[in-house]
This record gives structure tokens, sequence and C-alpha cells, in this order.
């Protein structure tokens, strides 16, 4: 099933057709993006362990967003400096 799911979701974000959370932390002041997910509710199957990860660092506070855009690299971005 992976071999037919990886060349989809490449092209749902190829169109802006993808879904991906964008996760915003302070302290550190860091962008993640999480994803390409072909629908919305795959996406919110995986999202809440990815949090969890994201809060075993310890950051000052997350903040996120669900989207249907194109994302490529970099998929995090350290907004300090």
């Amino acid at each position: 099933m992976s071999a037919v799911i990886r060349p989809l979701r490449s092209l749902a974000n190829g169109f802006g057709l993808a879904w991906w959370a964008r996760v915003e932390t302070t302290a550190p002041d860091v962008t993640y993006w999480f994803g390409p997910f072909i629908t919305r509710a795959g996406l919110e199957r995986e999202l809440d362990s990815f949090l969890a990860d994201i809060r075993s660092e310890a950051p000052g506070s997350i903040d996120h967003a669900v989207l249907r855009t194109r994302r490529s690299e970099p998929l995090t971005i350290d907004r300090q400096g």
C-alpha cells in the first residue's frame, strides 16, 4: 500500500491539495511542518503523536493549524536569528 500512497501524496502536494499541519512553538521559536497527507482525517489521526513528540521537548508554548497547501523543504524552520 505504501508504494501507492507515496506517489499520491507527492502528487497531491504538487497540486497544493495535500493536508499539512503547521506547528509553531516558542522558547524555542520554531515552525514545524507535518505532512503531507492525502486526507484531513489521515493527518488528524497522526497529529496527536507528532504534537506529543514536540511537547516532550518542553517548549514555552505550542500552536498548530491544519492547512491544505503545497510544501517543500525545509520542514523545520528556526525563527531565531
